[in-house]
């Protein structure tokens, strides 16, 4: 008899990684799928970021490194919070993992204990619950709404902190909304972080792809009260398009830091030293690819909102970040084609990809039924031909 572990059962796999392999799957088989479902960059890695890898492996920067990151890497990552957002740490206060789902893990490892709970905004990244019930702790659920373009108000965080609450998860520019906090609203989340002692795990890692003239504000740049109790996580999988690289990174208190640190000693070790050395080389290198990048997910972005509200029983608000939409599918529920009922936003994206061949991610994933994810990290050519079959099949819907 094979026994599973009761933590291992409480998780499912990540909806978003299985939407791709089903994708990829299927294509593989000949059909010819578009993936709005990977939430990746399609641009490839930088040529002078791939030059400072294969120049490592050159020299014989093969071996082990310490296990939070080198020297080098942690100074360029020093600058780069110094820079971009205001955060001045020193070497303790920094970890580099192997991507940043890695240093996330990492800190529920450091900070959780049985029966803690994390207050998570919804919709949420699919990772953020599972994290926390793998570390014996509570998922606290609390639901945002569409007509406040998903940011969750501080009165709903104070309505269920209690003395168990040890985190609240923000992640700005969302995943999978694509929308983000002021600065008036990170203030106000901030006073309550500090008035009742609970730490901000801030996932950033979008903070590059804010459109329309927003701008990033780290949560931890607001004072020293709240820096102390803020741990922001980034990586470099999407400002550098460097997914498969696997180099995430996290600043905070040095306490948590060195229990980080610890535990990662005792499972991954440190990150790919060759890896490491290309980051240093896109944290110190120009920024002209980021920013060419972003400029091309904003035009993508508005042909693909545009597309999705011309489609009759789809609405989608316009995203200010990241590269993803988030439209509401929920005035289709309840219509049929044949035998087949489209009840759920599971059903409309099975609906999509058997019969528009067009993959994307249901929204009950990320903790809202009403919605479903699409990523416009695919080509404007592909965009416009996933619209148009959408619009084909919905259309066929009584």
């Amino acid at each position: 008899m094979v026994n599973i572990s009761e933590r291992a059962k409480r998780v499912k796999p990540s909806a978003t990684l299985a939407v791709d392999s089903k994708a990829k799957a299927l294509k593989a088989q000949g059909l010819d799928i578009i993936n709005f479902g990977v939430g990746e960059p399609d641009f490839d890695t930088p040529d002078f970021i791939k030059e400072a890898a294969i120049k490592a492996i050159k020299e014989g920067f093969t071996k082990y490194t310490p296990v939070g990151g080198t020297d080098e890497l942690k100074s360029a990552i020093i600058e780069k919070f110094e820079v971009d957002n205001n955060l001045h740490y020193k070497p303790e206060n920094i970890i580099v993992s192997c991507g940043a789902k890695h240093s996330l893990y990492n800190i529920s490892q450091a900070i959780l204990s049985p029966g803690d709970e994390v207050i998570i905004p919804a919709p949420y990244w699919v990772s953020y619950p599972d994290q926390t019930l793998l570390n014996d702790a509570v998922p606290v659920i609390v639901p945002t709404y569409e007509e406040d373009k998903f940011v969750l108000k501080a009165e709903q965080i104070e309505s269920v902190i209690t003395t168990k609450t040890r985190a609240l998860i923000l992640n700005y520019p969302s995943n999978p909304t694509g929308f983000t906090y002021d600065k008036k609203s990170l203030e106000k989340i901030a006073e309550l972080a500090v008035k009742h002692n609970f730490y901000i795990i801030s996932d950033e890692v979008y903070e590059m792809f804010l459109y329309d003239g927003h701008s990033h504000i780290s949560i931890a740049s607001l004072g020293k009260e709240i820096m102390g109790r803020t741990i922001v996580v980034n990586a470099l999988s999407k400002s550098h398009a460097m997914t498969g690289w696997r180099i995430g990174y996290a600043g905070g208190p040095a306490e948590v830091i060195k229990a980080m640190t610890s535990i990662q000693s005792q499972s991954t070790s440190n990150p790919t030293s060759i890896a490491q050395k290309a980051a240093v080389a896109a944290l110190k290198g120009p920024k002209d690819f980021t920013i060419k990048m972003v400029k091309e997910f904003e035009t993508r972005r508005n042909l693909l909102i545009d597309g999705l509200n011309s489609i009759n029983g789809i609405r989608c608000i316009l995203p200010v970040g990241a590269f993803y939409a988030f439209p509401n599918v929920s005035a289709l529920y309840g219509k049929k084609k044949g035998s087949r009922a489209i009840n759920s936003s599971f059903d409309f994206a099975m609906y999509m990809l058997e019969d528009a061949n067009v993959a994307l991610v249901h929204g009950e994933a990320f903790g809202n039924d009403n919605h479903i994810r699409v990523s416009y990290a695919i080509s404007k050519e592909n965009i416009q031909t996933a619209l148009s079959r959408i619009q084909k099949v919905v259309s066929e819907l009584v």
